[in-house]
């Protein structure tokens, strides 16, 4: 039996009757890939392409702020995970699986690129880990990646030395052939206690991206003390090197555990610093405290790490369920406070991660998402399927199957 081919992503100029978030009926003019106009009863003469919403929830493009797309093991048969509980079993368990396995970046890393974009997804910040054993393998196949899908998908990559910087020579110079290949970030990792000397980690992290003109996105794993020092010394670089607003750092464990005098001050040095902080908000390990960092006017956002791979069998290309478990994590039940678990995975996202033009405006991409839910909050729980996803003015997914990419 032959099987149908989806359909071809096609422009689209005007979708009608659809509601966003405060309830309004709107319709949305798209010219050029951008938004137009956005407001009730919108000139039809012009229109090439129309789409009636039917009255669907109006949604931006959903932005995944960290991921490892190079990892995955998206549409592969089940990863049996035995691996140790330390940081250090996990990398070298990857490692040498990925190595025994054959497992291929650039194929996995479009398989869940792809998912992403069926689900909404329309920004993505990646690290792709950066090897002496692999070399730059697995950015070269997360770089294909990034060039098939282009048009539809906007992927920072970043550089990630996921054994550390300092331990297996010949490192930092594989992040500056990273760098000069087309990673957009420079990562690091837990330079206390992975590195085992953090200032000399932090001074070689911060040369490189100051070389290459590239922010810094940098894993902190590290605990209470431990990681407030080393949060302590990144951010006395910051403040030298004049790279406010050009530093992320994920995880951030330790502002979860520290007292409470102690983190505030950290948190009011974040804020001025423009230092954002990304959390998946896991179960098990303490997190940044959203109400503090709000209070303090520091931006903290949301991703779904690791998705299928080695490390763990959680994640989903869905972040509408990564909001839902933001809100989980935080203790969010009010259809207000869900919203602000939106604006990790959205607005607050694109801020901190750097992606332009977006929103639900005139003149930003015009990427939007329409689902079936009577509010945001409603569509957070439910997780409904996506009616319409539209990616720089072209439809790429409708009723959630992805369109020929």
């Amino acid at each position: 039996m032959t099987k149908t081919a989806p359909p071809a992503a096609t422009p689209v100029s005007l979708i009608t009757n659809v509601r966003v978030a405060d309830g309004r009926h709107v319709d949305v003019a798209i010219a050029d890939g951008r938004i137009a106009a956005l407001g009730a009863a919108l000139p039809r003469q012009d229109a090439v392409r129309i789409e009636d919403g039917a009255g669907a929830l109006l949604l931006p493009g959903f932005v995944e702020g960290h991921t490892h797309l190079d990892k995955t093991n998206w549409g592969l048969p089940w990863y049996r995970n035995e691996v140790g509980a330390r940081l250090t079993d996990r990398i070298e368990n990857e490692r040498h699986w990925r190595a025994r396995s054959g497992h291929d970046a650039g194929t996995q890393s479009l398989a869940l690129a792809r998912a992403f974009v069926q689900m909404g997804t329309t920004r993505v910040r990646t690290h792709v880990d950066i090897d002496t054993d692999a070399g730059l393998r697995h950015l070269d196949g997360v770089l294909a990646t990034r060039d098939t899908l282009r048009d539809v998908l906007e992927m920072q990559i970043v550089a990630f030395p996921q054994s550390g910087l300092l331990g297996r020579p010949g490192t930092a110079e594989l992040l500056d052939r990273a760098l000069a290949a087309g990673a957009d970030v420079l990562g690091a990792l837990d330079p206390a206690l992975i590195d085992g000397d953090p200032v000399k980690s932090l001074d070689l992290s911060f040369e490189i991206a100051q070389r290459h003109g590239k922010p810094i996105d940098i894993h902190l794993h590290e605990p209470g003390e431990v990681g407030a020092f080393t949060l302590g010394l990144l951010l006395d670089r910051v403040a030298a090197l004049g790279m406010q607003g050009q530093v992320v750092v994920s995880h951030a464990f330790c502002l979860g555990a520290l007292p409470e005098r102690e983190r505030d001050a950290l948190l009011e040095r974040l804020a001025a610093l423009r230092v954002a902080l990304l959390t998946t908000a896991p179960a098990a390990v303490p997190v940044p405290p959203l109400a503090a960092c709000r209070e303090h006017g520091v931006t903290l956002f949301g991703g779904n790490d690791g998705i299928r791979d080695t490390w763990t069998p959680y994640g989903s290309p869905d972040m509408l369920e990564r909001a839902m478990l933001i809100a989980m994590r935080y203790g969010l039940r009010r259809d207000d406070d869900l919203a602000l678990a939106f604006d990790c995975v959205s607005s607050v996202a694109a801020h901190a991660c750097g992606f332009a033009d977006y929103g639900l405006q005139p003149g930003a991409r015009a990427d939007l998402v329409l689902v079936d839910a009577d509010t945001l909050a409603h569509a957070i729980v439910a997780r409904p399927p996506r009616r319409l996803v539209v990616s720089n003015g072209r439809v790429v997914a409708r009723d959630g199957v992805l369109v020929d990419l």
